[in-house]
């Protein structure tokens, strides 16, 4: 018997994935035209995106190490999993805990550099949570 027999079959599996898609569809922000008009004017949305050209640089590099620290940490659990099972040799476990510090402290450094914190980078993502799990 298959994992998706024992769940109910495939068609039980497209009603799961059909209802959580239209679960992700409800937390999409309303269009300007669905939001009602309270003074008679034309509707805005709550959030709007700023772009102000003196802070673009640090937005997009908000963005990049955002990314860049969401695959570091990724990669750490990824190298802890692989010690944790005995795939690496001590040298290759030396090798790769060095490595991911260095990448760390890059890591903090360009912060730093561009006035941020390690907090900063882990997006509010709203109903769903913050992007980066909590620090151990």
């Amino acid at each position: 018997m298959t994992a998706d027999e024992e769940r109910g079959g495939p068609d039980r599996r497209r009603a799961e994935v059909a209802a959580a898609a239209e679960r992700a569809f409800r937390l999409l922000p309303a269009a300007p035209g669905d939001l009602p008009a309270s003074d008679g004017r034309a509707s805005v949305p709550a959030r709007r995106i700023t772009a102000d050209p003196d802070t673009v640089e640090r937005d997009l590099m908000k963005l990049v190490l955002t990314l860049v620290e969401l695959l570091r940490q990724l990669m750490e659990r990824q190298a802890l999993n692989r010690v944790d099972e005995g795939d690496l040799t001590e040298e290759e476990e030396e090798r790769l805990g060095a490595t991911l510090m260095l990448l760390h402290d890059r890591m903090t450094g360009l912060c730093a550099r561009y006035g941020l914190t390690m907090d900063d980078l882990n997006l509010d993502l709203g109903p769903l949570g913050t992007l980066l799990p909590p620090p151990e």
